[in-house]
C-alpha cells in the first residue's frame, strides 16, 4: 500500500475514547437500515406472492411458471441498475440524500403492483423496488460505516444484513395472512417510516469534511457522538482525486477490489436468494402442507443468527465467521439434496406432514423423519450464511475502500451481487428440473466450498478502524 493509500484510508474522525458515547448514533443507524428493511420485505415479498399470483383468477393477473420465474428475478436487475446509481449519487448527493431518494422507487413499485392488472405492471413494480434495493444495499452500509466509531461499527454494520433477513421474514408473516395486493400495500411502510425519521438525521461528518463544509460536521459529530473532539483533517484534494483505471496498479486498490468483487459474487452462487425467493415454492416441492409455515421458521432462524453474528463479530473476527459459515452450508445443503434424492419417485414423502405437531407423535415413519431432515437442513443452511456469508460481504464492503474510490468500488461490488443474484434466480428453477432437486442443491454446495477472500482480522479493518 502506497502512502497515499495509507492516508486515504485513515479515519476521518476519531472520537476520544474519554468522551461519552452519543446514543444518537444507534437512531441514525436505525433510520439508515430502514432501508435494509424495506429491501428484505422487497426480496422476501415473491416467497408468499407466485403461489396467490399463481392460484389468482381473472380479471387480477396470473402468472405461468415463465412468468413466476421472472417475478423473483427481475428485482435483482433492478438492484444492479440501483447499484451503479448508488455508487454515483452516494459520492455526489451524498450519503444522507441518497437514502432519501431510494424510498421513491420502493413506494412507486409497491404502488404500481398494488394497482397492477396486468403481469407487465407486476414486473414493472418489481424493476423500480430493485432499483430501490440497489441504491440502499449501498449506500446504508457506507452510512452506517461512517457515523459508527469503531468499538460498534462491527455490531452496527452486522445490523445491515439483521435488517434485511427481519425485512424477508417480515414478508414471509404477512403473507401467511395477506394476499399479494394487500402484502404490496403493506411494503409501503418502511420506506415511509425511513423518510420520515432520515429527515431528521445528520450527514455523515465523514462526508461533509470531504466537503469542507467542517462547521455542519461538528454538528453532525456533535449529534451523533455528543462530542466536537479529536478531529483528523481529511486529505488534501481527497474529494477531487476520484477513480482511474490506473491506479487498479496499486495494491492499495486492486486488492480490495478483488476481495470485495470475490465475497459478492460467492454470496450469490451459495443460492441464498434463489432459496429466500423461492421458499414457499422449494418446500411446496418437497411435499409439504404448510409450505409458508415452513418458510416462517427457516425466516425466523435467519434473523435470530443474524443477530447473533452482531453481537460477535467484533469478538470472532470475520475471517473465521466465514470459515465457519461456509462448512455449515456445505453440509446443510448436500442433506437437502440427500433429501431430493432419497424421496425421488416416492409417493408424496411428507405430504400430510404437519409442522406444528411435535416430533414424538406416533406412528414415526420414515417419510416423517424424512421431512424434517428437509426442514432442519433448510434451518441450518440459513443459520450458517447468517453466520458469515450474510453480513460480512456487505460490512466488508464499507470498510475496505480508500475514500476517493468508495463510490466506484462499492456501486461494483454491489453490481456483481446483484447480476450474480439475478443468475441464480432466473435460472435457479431450471436448475432444478435439468439436474433435478438434488443435483441443484449439491452444485450450490460446491460453490460454498470456496475459500474465502477475506482479509485478515489482524489487519485494519479488524475492527472497523479505517
Amino acid at each position: 500500500m502506497t502512502p497515499e493509500d495509507q492516508e486515504e484510508t485513515q479515519p476521518l474522525l476519531r472520537p476520544p475514547d474519554s468522551a461519552p458515547r452519543g446514543r444518537r448514533v444507534f437512531l441514525a443507524a436505525f433510520a439508515a437500515a430502514l432501508g435494509p428493511l424495506s429491501f428484505g420485505f422487497a426480496l422476501g415479498y415473491s416467497s408468499p406472492a407466485i403461489p396467490s399470483l399463481r392460484r389468482a383468477a381473472s380479471p387480477a393477473p396470473r402468472l405461468d411458471n415463465n412468468a413466476a420465474s421472472w417475478f423473483g428475478a427481475i428485482v435483482t436487475l433492478g438492484a444492479a441498475a440501483g447499484g451503479v446509481l448508488g455508487g454515483w449519487l452516494v459520492d455526489r448527493a451524498g450519503r444522507k440524500l441518497s437514502l432519501l431518494l431510494c424510498t421513491v422507487p420502493f413506494v412507486t413499485g409497491f404502488a404500481v403492483i398494488t394497482a397492477a392488472q396486468e403481469v407487465w405492471m407486476l414486473f414493472g413494480g418489481r424493476l423500480l423496488t430493485g432499483l430501490a434495493c440497489g441504491i440502499a444495499s449501498l449506500v446504508a452500509p457506507v452510512y452506517i460505516s461512517e457515523i459508527a466509531y469503531p468499538e460498534v461499527r462491527g455490531l452496527l454494520g452486522s445490523c445491515v444484513q439483521l435488517m434485511v433477513v427481519t425485512g424477508i421474514l417480515l414478508a414471509y408473516l404477512a403473507g401467511w395472512v395477506l394476499e399479494w395486493r394487500w402484502l404490496a400495500v403493506l411494503g409501503c411502510a418502511p420506506p415511509t417510516f425511513m423518510l420520515l425519521l432520515m429527515c431528521y438525521m445528520p450527514e455523515t461528518p465523514r462526508f461533509l469534511l470531504t466537503q469542507h463544509k467542517r462547521q455542519e460536521a461538528m454538528a453532525a459529530a456533535q449529534f451523533l457522538w455528543g462530542s466536537e473532539q479529536g478531529w483528523g483533517e481529511p486529505p488534501v484534494g481527497a474529494e477531487h482525486q476520484g477513480f482511474h483505471l490506473a491506479q487498479l496498479r496499486h495494491a492499495g486498490i486492486y486488492k480490495p477490489f478483488v476481495i470485495g468483487i470475490s465475497l459478492m459474487a460467492f454470496q450469490q452462487l451459495s443460492g441464498i436468494n434463489a432459496v429466500m425467493f423461492y421458499a414457499e415454492t422449494i418446500f411446496e416441492e418437497a411435499k409439504f402442507k404448510d409450505s409458508s409455515l415452513a418458510s416462517v421458521i427457516v425466516g425466523t432462524i435467519q434473523v435470530l443468527f443474524t443477530a447473533l453474528a452482531a453481537l460477535i463479530m467484533d469478538r470472532a473476527g470475520r475471517r473465521l465467521l466465514l470459515a465457519f459459515s461456509g462448512v455449515v452450508m456445505v453440509f446443510s445443503t448436500s442433506a437437502f439434496g440427500a433429501y431430493f434424492r432419497l424421496t425421488q419417485g416416492g409417493p408424496s414423502n411428507s405430504s400430510h406432514v404437519d409442522l406444528l405437531a411435535p416430533i414424538s407423535m406416533e406412528p414415526t415413519n420414515a417419510s416423517v423423519g424424512l421431512a424434517w431432515l428437509a426442514v432442519g437442513s433448510m434451518c441450518l443452511f440459513t443459520a450458517g450464511f447468517a453466520l458469515g456469508w450474510g453480513p460480512i460481504p456487505w460490512l466488508l464492503m464499507s470498510e475496505i475502500f480508500p475514500l476517493h474510490v468508495k463510490g466506484v468500488a462499492t456501486g461494483v461490488c454491489v453490481l456483481t451481487n446483484w447480476l450474480m443474484a439475478f443468475l441464480v434466480t432466473k435460472e435457479f428453477s431450471s436448475l432444478m428440473e435439468v439436474l433435478r432437486p438434488y443435483g441443484a442443491f449439491w452444485l450450490a454446495s460446491a460453490f460454498c466450498t470456496e475459500p474465502s477472500p477475506a482479509p485478515s482480522d489482524t489487519g485494519p479493518w479488524r475492527r472497523g478502524a479505517g
